[in-house]
């Protein structure tokens, strides 16, 4: 299973391009790791157009970026979710800087907190080719995870995603395909009888 290859490692998932299903991928991904009993903190790293509290309900009000002002809280301003060991940090306010925060020092040391407050720490990142977000955090994280959508994503967009995670030495784990059609042909031996 892919979660006893990512055990405390944080990991990052990114698309191609916008609306490929990276952040539902990403929070189905995490709810799975906290029904098996992992502590999981989800972290909404997509600074200019940040989806997992309106995916869980949450405000986001305070967050990642509140990380970074110079009177940041002490602690981590994690938000409980709906369901059990899955906690979230929000993208908190928009930065001018998207890429320079995630690339900073700080940065560094809210992955180590993270880390050290949970078993997984799963991050949401803009798609790669649209800005260097995720190039710049794929550095720091110890994998990534692309999201294809099927039917809508380019095998050029694809090969290009893949040679930026190439070029920061990121860790690419594998390609995550998203609304692939289900086939019902295949599933006719079992669903009739003998």
């Amino acid at each position: 299973m892919l979660y006893k290859r990512i055990a405390s490692r944080p990991l990052l998932v990114t698309s191609t391009t916008p609306e490929e299903g990276k952040s539902t991928t990403l929070a189905n991904l995490a709810v799975t790791f906290a029904q098996a009993g992992h502590r999981v903190i989800l972290v909404d790293a997509d600074l200019r157009r940040p989806m997992l509290h309106k995916l869980f309900g949450l405000p986001n009000s305070i967050g990642l970026t509140s990380l970074f002002i110079a009177d940041a809280p002490g602690s981590l301003p994690l938000q409980e979710t709906e369901v059990p060991n899955l906690m979230l940090l929000p993208s908190g306010p928009q930065p001018p800087n998207p890429s320079e925060l995630l690339g900073s020092q700080r940065m560094d040391k809210a992955i180590a907190a993270l880390k050290e407050a949970s078993d997984y720490v799963l991050f949401d990142c803009p798609p790669i080719i649209a800005v260097t977000d995720a190039a710049v955090l794929g550095r720091k994280v110890d994998g990534v995870l692309l999201v294809v959508s099927a039917g809508k994503t380019k095998r050029d967009h694809a090969a290009r995603a893949k040679l930026l995670l190439e070029k920061v030495n990121a860790n690419l784990l594998g390609v995550v395909l998203t609304n692939a059609k289900l086939d019902m042909r295949l599933y006719q031996y079992y669903t009739q009888g003998r």
